[in-house]
């Protein structure tokens, strides 16, 4: 079978259409190759944002008009919440965010019997994590290891509690297993990620947090560097940076922030204000001198005055984030915000959204320009014209001449920037 997979969204939906991807290679099917005509199409959706979930419905018409004949299967967060309308749209599977393994073999007899599906259930329902194999897409050099689903934070904005239920852990053992498969495959770096990794450990009610899974992976994955996925910044406390300290941990942490404002952190249901968020900051770089500090930033939120967006402003520039994500606003029916009175305006929220992009890339080459001199650690993904190029350890892109490289990791010292890009020599 044919398969070809659209994946939108998180670093979790890269995961899982990974995860896919293994199990339809271990069933034969393979990747549909250039010039060929899909017998199925996947789209791995998201719902994170209204343009998240217009991307999907865009991406499903998209590829079934490209390959005519070809089976269309949805799963993911989109159709968690709207099967009836992916189903309306031409989708003969369509899955949620459960039942992975399902998933895969609705589409194998599809394909093969003609037959259709519709299996969204209750994710509040949901007892236990589903493990599924952890690994890359072929050529890649990094791995994604998912060790959470679930939230439970419900904040006000936010449809993700609806689409993937409560906090659910891979246990500890489990963690390890799979870090130490990846390890011996010949990955150098695993992503460490979950729809809210901090939450990790909470509903096995044994006393483990996120420090102890960590801990697991990195014994179990000895030589292999480990990056995190979003945290929140309650998390961040003094007991967890000391055992992260000695673990392979690289120095790019991203926080989510939402809103630099109060006011605004209140209105959207998070659980810090900007005192905590800086502390936390505070404690990652005093433990990790130099590391990235990213994160995520929503404008134009219901109630957001211009003062409260210019304290948002002033804020983001005094942490001093190496990226920024950078979102306005999206209104997601059956949140609370989206009841919420003074709504802002389409425009304005654009407008807002570009002053805080123009904010974010001017810290951004303020951190690149801070890199000049340093060593860093490199790990290699792609080679071209003599040129390769990686990610360090702080996740900035660099590029050095040299050929064979691809999947090793080598010191770097940085002597110049290109764009966004580091460049530099191997010491």
């Amino acid at each position: 079978m044919r398969y070809i997979i659209a994946t939108l969204g998180c670093k979790v939906n890269q995961y899982e259409s990974e995860a896919m991807e293994k199990l339809l290679a271990g069933d034969g099917h393979r990747p549909v190759r250039a010039g060929e005509t899909a017998q199925v199409v996947i789209v791995n959706s998201c719902a994170v944002t209204a343009e998240g979930a217009r991307k999907a419905r865009q991406t499903l018409r998209r590829l079934g008009k490209e390959h005519p004949g070809a089976v269309l299967a949805v799963a993911g967060c989109w159709s968690q919440l709207q099967p009836e309308e992916a189903a309306r749209l031409g989708a003969q599977v369509v899955f949620g965010t459960g039942d992975r393994r399902g998933f895969v073999r609705a589409v194998e007899r599809a394909v093969e019997e003609g037959v259709t599906a519709r299996c969204t259930d209750n994710p509040f329902r949901r007892q236990a994590f589903e493990e599924l194999p952890a690994g890359a897409y072929a050529g890649h050099a990094r791995a994604y290891l998912k060790i959470q689903d679930g939230c439970d934070n419900f904040c006000t904005y936010c449809v993700i509690p609806y689409t993937r239920g409560r906090v659910l852990s891979l246990p500890p053992d489990r963690c390890a297993a799979q870090a130490a498969a990846l390890a011996a495959e010949g990955y150098r770096e695993i992503v460490v990620t979950g729809i809210e990794i901090a939450a990790w450990g909470r509903d096995r009610r044994t006393g483990e947090n996120l420090a102890d899974a960590l801990e697991a992976i990195a014994n179990a994955a000895a030589g292999v560097r480990l990056r995190l996925g979003s945290l929140e910044p309650t998390v961040v406390t003094e007991e967890l940076v000391r055992r992260l300290e000695p673990l392979p941990v690289c120095p790019h942490f991203h926080l989510s922030l939402q809103s630099g404002c109060d006011a605004t952190l209140a209105r959207m249901g998070r659980k810090y204000d900007t005192a905590r968020y800086s502390q936390s900051v505070e404690l990652l770089r005093r433990a990790f001198p130099g590391c990235a500090v990213t994160t995520d930033l929503i404008v134009g939120f219901p109630g957001e005055t211009p003062e409260e967006f210019e304290a948002t402003l002033a804020f983001i520039r005094r942490t001093g984030f190496s990226a920024m994500h950078v979102f306005p606003y999206s209104l997601r029916p059956g949140t609370r915000a989206a009841a919420m009175p003074d709504q802002v305006d389409k425009a304005e929220k654009l407008r807002r959204a570009a002053r805080a992009k123009r904010t974010a890339e001017a810290m951004g080459r303020q951190y690149r320009a801070a890199c000049l001199g340093r060593t860093i650690p490199v790990l290699f993904e792609r080679q071209a014209e003599g040129v390769c190029t990686g990610h360090g350890d702080n996740y900035v892109e660099v590029s050095v001449s040299g050929e064979g490289l691809r999947g090793l990791v080598r010191n770097v010292k940085i002597t110049g920037m290109e764009g966004k890009m580091l460049v530099g020599v191997i010491v």
